[in-house]
């Protein structure tokens, strides 16, 4: 599976998940283990960050820097119809990725320059994270697609101490054997699927 299979699916994962978010859970208070660098983050603001995320993907896999995009996808990018936004900006992003083959191509960050691979990776772990945390707390099925899983332990697995030393992720947890690969994809992150 490319890279781009693997991000699209995350993407689509994700887009499930937000769209099964109820009118009346769009001002939660997520727990703050959801986001640890902006405590008390309403479920909106948390799907909005996913928006401007998603929003990026055609400008960085353009070339472009964070300079000449600007504040361009700044801001509440929801709306009014925070489903639909959403949904359409994921629809650009996958278009754009199902394009994108050039993914030794540098491409730039915030965090400095990183092959396009490396990028696609970063926010595939980033949006499949997200769909599975967002479904437990508004009590979703948080079973994530078994390709998607697949293609995540793959992505993950010669990447993972690196991911740590990073600070990514946290140190490897242990599952028994047979346990689903979802469960194996967590503890790799050092997640406690049971938790």
């Amino acid at each position: 599976m490319t890279e781009q299979e693997v991000l699209m699916l995350a993407d689509r994962a994700l887009l499930r998940v937000v769209e099964q978010i109820g009118d009346e859970q769009w001002d939660l208070v997520v727990p703050d283990a959801m986001t640890p660098r902006q405590p008390g983050s309403t479920l909106r603001r948390v799907v909005n960050y996913s928006a401007q995320d998603e929003a990026w993907v055609p400008d960085v896999l353009g070339g472009r820097t964070i300079a000449e995009v600007g504040t361009e996808h700044d801001g509440d990018l929801l709306g009014a119809d925070p489903k639909a936004v959403f949904a359409r900006l994921v629809e650009i992003g996958c278009d754009t990725v199902s394009g994108f083959t050039d993914l030794d191509r540098a491409v730039h960050l915030s965090y400095g320059d990183w092959p396009a691979r490396e990028y696609l990776t970063h926010i595939t772990y980033f949006r499949a994270l997200r769909a599975y945390d967002i479904a437990r707390f508004i009590g979703a099925d948080p079973i994530l697609p078994p390709a998607l899983v697949q293609g995540l332990l793959e992505e993950l697995e010669p990447r993972a101490e690196q991911w740590r030393e990073y600070r990514v992720s946290g140190a490897p947890l242990t599952v028994p054997d047979g346990a689903p690969a979802q469960d194996h994809w967590l503890a790799l992150i050092g997640r406690d699927p049971r938790a």
